[in-house]
């Protein structure tokens, strides 16, 4: 599954006009945390608690991206004039020297405001020194990237977490759960498959990749498959034979027109030293940096944007890809990831954790992608400045202005895509239960 969503504008937004700051009025620091308590109690009086720990936990992550521009920047002793959480009118702010940091009304993100960061904006003569667009090139290259950066550093302290906690990801699986089939048993409970057993085999043969059994499964209907199954310590033998999904109805899902055994399997992991620990986490982020630029790729892919109106324009098929995530790429809005993760907040710590690695990868790469207004355009940008700069003459700035048109269709794909998302994650939310 490939989740994507439009992250909030990092440095590069323009300024914004509002009132001047508040320097920490108490008032308003009352009614925002009067604020936080009721939405806190209404989520929670609704069972939505894991909800709203996994919109604050998207919350964070963003605000760590924004820290990656803002500490870099103060490091570069670029001018930076704002750090704030959502948009619009100020709710509280605080200045520190020449920083003002707060809270604004419209909870969307966050941003930071280093002077600046475009060749068309406007800069007082005083800070034109310390402005982003007059700093060596490898400072800009450093800033306008440093936000991907810590997407991907908050993946690689998460997946450590991971093998730390679970272990190394092996190419068996568990058995974690079996399901109820109306009326009819399934060939997993016919075949004597408990909970708790790890398949290792089929026909013989061990799984070389995460879809062995999957693949194996699918392609069997009506065929009898000999299972290898680890139980209490020992290995035993069942058989077990795939049936056709074609009318089976679980969970107000139907199943695809494949075979199935009738089982809800996890990967299997095995224990790992602190010395391969480093290793496993870096290859756990290199398999899913692989799948989610894959699943990126195929979303804004001709036949990747006709199966997304396929999904809008038809109700059922949009239905079956929301029950079975796999049947298609679909991209993800806030709304989806935050239905998605707490999903996978119930699922478990393996399965959140998985999630929120997953989600920081494709921040990280959409932000790098080299268009603007994403941090990857200022960087090609930068890059391009440097190349055309000869030596011993005046620094060459790139008219950025040329690039809007191009720009603007890029956004606008961006923002159709976003929207539909949205409209999907509403009328048709994932299932990653089944």
């Amino acid at each position: 599954m490939t989740l994507t969503d439009k992250e909030a504008p990092a440095a590069q937004l323009p300024p914004e006009v509002d009132e001047a700051p508040e320097a920490g009025n108490p008032s308003r620091v009352i009614q925002l945390l009067v604020a936080l308590v009721v939405i806190t109690a209404v989520f929670i009086a609704l069972g939505w608690g894991y909800l709203l720990l996994f919109i604050a936990i998207l919350f964070a992550i963003v605000m760590l991206h924004e820290f990656g521009h803002f500490i870099t920047a103060k490091r570069a002793g670029m001018k930076v004039t704002e750090y704030f959480v959502g948009f619009g009118p100020r709710l509280w702010s605080v200045r520190r020297g020449e920083t003002e940091y707060g809270v604004k009304a419209i909870p969307a993100g966050g941003y930071v405001r280093i002077v600046g960061f475009t060749s068309t904006e406007e800069v007082s003569e005083e800070d034109e020194p310390r402005a982003y667009r007059n700093q060596p090139f490898h400072q800009r290259i450093i800033v306008a990237s440093a936000g991907s950066a810590m997407h991907l550093l908050i993946a690689l302290v998460l997946a450590l977490i991971l093998v730390f906690s679970f272990g190394r990801a092996t190419n068996n699986y568990n058995v974690a759960a079996l399901e109820h089939w109306p009326g009819r048993s399934t060939p997993a409970a016919l075949a004597g498959l408990r909970v708790g057993d790890t398949i290792v085999s089929v026909n013989g043969k061990s799984f070389t990749n995460p879809n062995s059994m999957t693949d194996a499964i699918k392609d069997a209907s009506g065929t009898p498959l000999r299972l290898g199954v680890e139980r209490d310590g020992k290995l035993i033998h069942l058989t077990a034979t795939p049936e056709n999904g074609k009318g089976i109805v679980v969970d107000g899902a139907k199943l695809q027109n494949r075979g199935y055994l009738g089982v809800d399997i996890s990967t299997a992991t095995a224990p790992i030293s602190a010395v391969d620990a480093p290793y496993a986490a870096v290859d756990t982020m290199w398999q899913l940096t692989d799948v989610e630029a894959r699943g990126i790729g195929q979303i804004f892919s001709p036949s990747g944007l006709s199966d997304l109106w396929r999904q809008l324009t038809n109700p059922k098929y949009a239905q079956a890809v929301a029950n079975n995530p796999n049947l298609a790429p679909r991209a993800s809005s806030i709304v989806g990831i935050a239905n998605v993760g707490a999903q996978a907040e119930q699922a478990g710590l393996a399965s959140t954790l998985l999630l929120l690695i997953a989600i920081n990868i494709i921040f990280g790469i959409l932000n790098m992608l080299p268009m603007i207004p994403l941090d990857g355009g200022h960087v090609a940008i930068a890059s391009y400045e440097w190349i055309r700069t000869k030596r011993g003459q005046a620094y060459y700035r790139a008219d950025i202005t040329k690039l809007f048109p191009v720009a603007a269709v890029f956004i606008a794909v961006l923002a159709l895509v976003s929207l539909s998302a949205i409209f999907l994650d509403i009328t048709h939310p994932l299932h990653l239960t089944h």
